[in-house]
């Protein structure tokens, strides 16, 4: 992994809370950003808590959903002071691919900030009003090499996501329609590293499938009031997936391939499904995960994790 050249930069400027999209005390990660001299590159910076419930659950790594949520929220930013894209719209996720390493995530290194250079490769402004975008992220932490992302995302003004959307367009109303969360997976299966708060998954009896467990008072995952289950939790959902069929009791998710190709309904069932997972030597393990809502495939992801303890004998 490279982090390529950097070309000069203008000042840091201050980010307004409100541009990362998030709501609740502690949650925004960035504290600052600046534009290449391309005119097409720009350096967001983030700065890790020390301590959180969700992203240093993992012994001694950060969870990799931080790599993810920062990214979100760079995203966000930039997709309003970099391309005009007005609060209001309505932003979400088409494609997210994604790689870290895995010694970078340690939270025995020093707290430091994490840059982000992300260079948009697409704006495209339809006739309508929504913009589609496409990003390539990479990351480093303490100068050295953190992680690469590709994204692809679509910004709709609030008359287009509300025709998309229907009857379940009001936020409010579709989170107190959602299902209440069902039983989250046993311990020994979900391992440590996932708290009974922050676990997606319910058992069914059948193997590599269970249902997705939502549970819109998590306000890491639920900042605010959201209309659809956030892809991010798909991503976890993706991870808890291929660590339950790992065999250790505990991994960190090295690579995400995801696709976002429906609006997924707090109101009805969504059922998550994994391929057996193949192994790559004694400590990797990949898996195809994909969910179901309505008959319909709404997600899909590939995910490969480290083992960081033995798999039991």
């Amino acid at each position: 992994m490279t982090t390529g050249s950097i070309a000069t930069l203008d000042s840091v400027r201050h980010v307004p809370a409100a541009f990362t999209r998030k709501t609740a005390p502690g949650q925004a990660l960035l504290s600052g950003w600046r534009s290449h001299a391309d005119g097409v590159s720009h350096t967001v910076i983030a700065r890790w808590p020390e301590h959180h419930p969700l992203y240093t659950s993992h012994t001694d790594h950060y969870h990799p959903l931080l790599f993810s949520e920062t990214i979100r929220q760079a995203l966000a930013l930039l997709s309003h002071v970099a391309h005009g894209v007005p609060l209001d719209f309505r932003l979400g996720w088409d494609s997210y691919d994604s790689a870290v390493v895995p010694a970078a995530l340690s939270t025995h290194a020093p707290t430091s900030d994490v840059h982000l250079t992300i260079t948009h490769t697409e704006v495209v402004r339809r006739r309508l009003g929504s913009t589609h975008l496409a990003a390539q992220v990479t990351a480093t932490r303490d100068g050295e090499p953190l992680g690469i992302a590709r994204v692809r995302y679509t910004a709709h003004p609030p008359a287009i996501y509300d025709r998309l959307r229907g009857a379940y367009a009001d936020a409010r109303a579709a989170s107190a329609r959602a299902l209440p969360p069902g039983p989250a997976l046993d311990e020994a299966v979900r391992g440590g590293q996932t708290s009974l708060e922050n676990a997606v998954l319910s058992p069914l009896a059948e193997p590599h499938r269970w249902q997705l467990r939502v549970d819109t008072g998590n306000r890491f995952f639920f900042d605010h009031a959201h209309d659809h289950i956030p892809g991010l939790v798909f991503l976890e959902a993706a991870a808890q997936a291929a660590h339950a069929l790992s065999g250790s009791p505990r991994t960190v998710p090295m690579e995400l391939d995801a696709r976002f190709l429906r609006y997924v309904e707090l109101d009805a069932p969504c059922w998550v499904e994994a391929t057996a997972p193949r192994r790559g030597g004694s400590d990797v393990v990949s898996t195809e995960v994909t969910g179901r809502q309505h008959g319909k495939e709404v997600f899909s992801a590939r995910v490969t994790v480290k083992a960081c303890a033995p798999v039991p004998a």
